[in-house]
């Protein structure tokens, strides 16, 4: 059973649809009991950092997110979801994210020919082995909808980037957390290989 968090977001509908169709039972839910004992778990979502940290910490998810991680329960953020992971956005200035994973959360800067939010296809390139890439080509495409982009402190834990006028940290990997800034759910054949080799990860199944 996938455990998809619950926290008032928008886009959990086209997640959930993606894991049915690889046969995999999911139950949308924010009760801890459901959370913590579900074999994996996603935060996806789209919105506001500053909205969406005040709804993890009103339903009291914060902590349960942190008990997930703890316990080593695989743990995927998509898109929102893997901002809300690091500690801080330029989105919501005083804010401080779940602070899980070391790093920022910054505005795409303008600049001429690109369109901001980012949206649409865009090619990745993949780095130091992560496990939600295994069985992909080296440079795939996914899709992207987002205005600000990840910076992450520990470069160690980058998966994948992308250019869209600066480099994005596009996916990064630590312990038993996963995350992606582009929308698996939304990325054909890629993404669903993506969903498919993290429903097969198991608890504490994790290098060291």
């Amino acid at each position: 059973m996938i455990a998809i968090i619950d926290y008032d977001a928008g886009n959990i509908a086209s997640v959930e649809k993606a894991l049915h169709f690889l046969g995999r039972e999911t139950v949308l839910t924010r009760e801890e009991k459901a959370i913590l004992e579900a074999d994996q778990v996603i935060l996806p979502g789209v919105g506001s950092f500053g909205d969406a940290m005040g709804n993890l910490r009103r339903f009291g998810l914060d902590q349960v997110i942190e008990e997930v991680v703890r316990r080593k329960i695989p743990f995927l953020g998509i898109c929102l979801g893997l901002q809300l992971l690091f500690e801080s956005s330029e989105e919501a200035p005083g804010v401080a994210g779940l602070g899980i994973l070391k790093g920022s959360i910054r505005k795409i800067p303008a600049a001429e020919g690109l369109k901001i939010p980012h949206m649409g296809w865009n090619l990745l390139r993949l780095c130091n082995d992560g496990r939600l890439f295994q069985g992909i080509s080296q440079e795939p495409y996914v899709y992207f909808v987002h205005s600000y982009y990840l910076q992450a402190q520990e470069e160690e834990i980058v998966r994948a980037t992308a250019e869209y006028g600066v480099s994005i940290h596009a996916s990064v990997e630590k312990g038993n957390v996963f995350a992606c800034q582009f929308h698996p759910e939304k990325s054909s054949r890629v993404g669903l290989q993506i969903l498919k080799n993290f429903a097969s990860l198991e608890r504490g199944d994790a290098p060291c």
